[in-house]
């Protein structure tokens, strides 16, 4: 993509000047309908050290309102950052709905930098393009609008610009030895940014290259491109309102009732229990292993994420409790995830789930989790068909990258029959301890069973993986039940200790 770059263009300052007017104009309007239409927007910079990345951002904001993007300068990761998945941080610069992040760099540092001075591990590498192509994809999938600029300039701009900058008192900070080491072997650099851009270039997120010699050409080839990007997102916002097709959640269940008839909740034998005195037994030896395997966890940098899903009354808080006795509180945080708030709702549905990653050593659990766009919201109508059918490969992508990055990654779903759950709700209401537990949209839930057996299989089906695996818990007896969950969560942390 690269070596047949002509770097000589050049636009003079005649034409550079109305042309940018009208850029600068179109963009500011842009902005604007961008944030009523509630488009959110992710620009990122790359390219050779000293190509102008700041100076392209100064001047592509300068028509816009600041208060409706932010710019982010992506350095080597920091301690805290290291210690998280390779994706984490970025995730924590998406836009929300309407707003628009800038990235002087971004996640392609680990292609780019942070390979050619020997800062990314061969582990990370063997992933790290396939990762980007998937959270691309995320992004663009629900109507992210991802503009990607690469500023190319010779070897010999490259050395005049960094000798400019050394020589001033006020921009030498600027230069770094391996600034300095990239421009002499620009050859090489150039290859591994070629390699990186073929395997990174996609129609959904597709490269722009800059030819950044000359500043105005660069700089209004950058707005020019920016207006055409938002005006097509724009446009395709416009038809998408226009012509939606509006599916009832009954009408969607119904058409897809009989997609996947292997059931994985058929053949589960709930009658499994145990006695008292087996529970308390079992349940005293496994949180004193569990409370030594945490230490554990902590020295060697691992991290633990557990999700725990199911029927409702299904005991999900029951098992996590008997987890977090054995924990020190520092080193765990507990999530119960209910409805996404405003801010949450302003962003990718799994941005809140992402953000809460633990970081390595520590372990996040999570009372219910990202499995609701699969379940509750599809059946509830909140979120569309194309939406939560493609969230499955979404989900397997985001806990590929946890394990990825090192984590173990467990979801528990707790079964019990339909019985059981009726027993457990009028147990609810005639305990005044425990009415705050049982809501009208619990039994509306409750009517609605068969529904979510069905979509509670194709999750299972779809999402259990051999990095990520689901967990069916005989949850009827709630004795058994925990002790299932110590067991599994025990046993995997051995194995990953082991592995180690």
């Amino acid at each position: 993509m690269l070596e047949k770059i002509d770097l000589s263009k050049t636009m003079n300052k005649k034409e550079f000047k109305p042309l940018m007017r009208e850029l600068d104009a179109k963009l500011g309007r842009l902005q604007r309908l961008c944030k009523e239409k509630g488009i959110p927007v992710i620009i990122t910079f790359e390219g050779f050290g000293a190509a102008g990345k700041g100076t392209m951002i100064n001047r592509l904001i300068e028509p816009l309102d600041p208060r409706g993007f932010k710019v982010y300068t992506t350095q080597r990761e920091t301690e805290e950052e290291h210690y998280h998945p390779f994706l984490w941080r970025f995730w924590n610069m998406m836009p929300g709905k309407g707003r628009i992040s800038i990235l002087d760099r971004s996640w392609y540092r680990i292609l780019l930098n942070d390979r050619f001075d020997g800062k990314s591990t061969a582990k990370n590498l063997a992933t790290a393009a396939d990762e980007i192509n998937s959270f691309e994809e995320l992004l663009t999938d629900d109507h992210i609008v991802l503009i990607k600029f690469f500023l190319v300039i010779s070897q010999k701009e490259q050395k005049k610009r960094l000798k400019k900058l050394e020589d001033s008192k006020d921009t030498a900070w600027r230069v770094t030895k391996g600034d300095w080491q990239r421009c002499e072997q620009y050859d090489a650099y150039f290859r591994l940014a070629e390699e990186a851009l073929q395997k990174t270039d996609r129609d959904n997120a597709p490269w722009t290259i800059v030819e950044a010699e000359d500043k105005e050409y660069a700089a209004a080839k950058i707005a020019s491109t920016v207006v055409t990007r938002l005006e097509e997102a724009i446009a395709a916002a416009d038809y998408r309102t226009a012509h939606q097709i509006k599916v009832s959640p009954e009408e969607s269940a119904q058409i897809h009732a009989d997609d996947f008839r292997a059931s994985a909740l058929a053949g589960i034998d709930l009658s499994k229990t145990l006695t008292k005195d087996q529970y308390q037994k079992k349940l005293k030896e496994l949180q004193k292993k569990l409370t030594k395997l945490h230490g554990e966890l902590y020295l060697r940098r691992i991290p633990v994420i557990l999700a725990f899903e199911g029927w409702d009354a299904g005991g999900k808080g029951g098992a996590i409790k008997r987890l977090t006795q054995a924990l020190d509180p520092r080193g765990y945080s507990v999530h119960p995830v209910a409805s996404p708030n405003d801010l949450e709702k302003s962003h990718h549905y799994l941005w809140r789930f992402w953000t809460a990653v633990p970081k390595a050593g520590h372990m996040a659990i999570f009372d219910r989790s990202w499995y609701g766009r699969v379940m509750v919201e599809r059946l509830e109508g909140f979120c569309s068909e194309e939406e939560w059918r493609r969230a499955y490969k979404e989900i397997n992508h985001m806990e590929e990258s946890w394990t990825n990055s090192g984590a173990v990654v467990l979801k528990f779903w707790m079964h019990i029959d339909k019985n059981e759950q009726e027993r457990r709700f009028q147990e609810r209401q005639e305990n005044p301890d425990k009415q705050w537990k049982i809501t009208e949209e619990d039994w509306r839930n409750r009517a609605k069973w068969d529904q979510y057996e069905v979509a509670v299989d194709e999750m299972l089906v779809r999402t259990s993986t051999t990095y990520a695996p689901w967990i069916i818990v005989e949850a009827n007896s709630k004795y058994y039940a925990r002790i299932k969950v110590l067991e599994t969560v025990v046993n995997a942390i051995e194995r990953r200790l082991e592995e180690a």
